[in-house]
């Protein structure tokens, strides 16, 4: 199945001076005689490009625990703030809108990123759009709001212990205190967030793990569900951790947390 252009001829910020693809989804869909849950999956990169191993073989473990998937390829650098965050929002809606035609159960939707677009994914939970039935575009009538938040060593703040990449390239060097503060995500849960699976190493020496720690705890003050697992040894950006087992069991503790909010059998 081909890539799915997620906006239409109307994409907004489209600046063709970027030579950047359009934003887009790649389908991986399971056969299956029911209708799937089905994750969108968010691949890092620091805002300034997108971690090949962190897109279609998460997506293929996805599948192969009986739940489809879709990789959005959003846009980054020169791109800013808020265009990566509406493409995440309108890849919510366009599955959802389209969960017939991809036999996915448009009431079990998730998102998943690594490191900066954990970043992403937990940006477009929190600032989700609602239904709007007035809108002139069928796809932006419903909500973007994920029915489920995967967050693998996400960048959280971009004010303690933040990734300064992923800041500077979303936000740009000389962004207000008050946009600074916005994006950064642990001070902005709410209490309508969805159920929420986070992981990350305790020593990453990249994105540090007080990022996952702070999200957290700010979960637990609004009363979310959640479930988290601090790995004691990991380099940032291990994706599926097939080469440190111990850490890779991630997948495992995902697919029966997936189980549990019933996104599989």
């Amino acid at each position: 199945m081909s890539n799915i252009n997620i906006w239409g001829k109307n994409i907004p910020g489209f600046n063709p001076e970027f030579k950047q693809a359009i934003p887009t989804l790649k389908p991986y869909l399971i056969e299956s005689n029911e209708p799937s849950g089905v994750v969108i999956v968010c691949p890092g990169g620091g805002y300034i490009h997108k971690a090949a191993h962190e897109g279609g073989a998460v997506a293929e473990w996805l599948n192969s625990i009986g739940v489809s998937a879709f990789v959005l390829d959003y846009r980054i650098a020169p791109y800013k703030y808020p265009y990566p965050i509406e493409d995440a929002r309108r890849a919510i809606q366009y599955v959802k809108t389209n969960a017939d035609e991809y036999n996915i159960n448009a009431n079990q939707v998730g998102i998943l990123g690594f490191s900066a677009g954990g970043h992403l994914a937990a940006a477009a939970a929190i600032n989700y759009l609602k239904e709007n039935q007035a809108a002139s575009d069928h796809v932006a009538r419903v909500s973007s709001r994920p029915d489920c938040l995967i967050l693998c060593y996400p960048v959280i703040s971009f004010q303690r212990f933040y990734h300064i990449g992923s800041r500077n390239n979303l936000l740009g060097t000389d962004a207000e205190p008050e946009l600074i503060k916005l994006l950064s995500l642990e001070n902005q849960v709410k209490s309508d967030m969805p159920p929420t699976f986070i992981w990350h190493t305790a020593d990453d020496q990249s994105v540090p793990v007080e990022n996952s720690l702070m999200f957290a705890s700010a979960l637990s003050k609004n009363n979310i569900q959640f479930e988290m697992h601090i790995f004691p040894h990991g380099r940032h950006g291990l994706g599926l951790a097939n080469e440190q087992p111990e850490v890779g069991v991630w997948r495992e503790l995902c697919s029966t947390w997936l189980a549990q909010i019933g996104f599989r059998e």
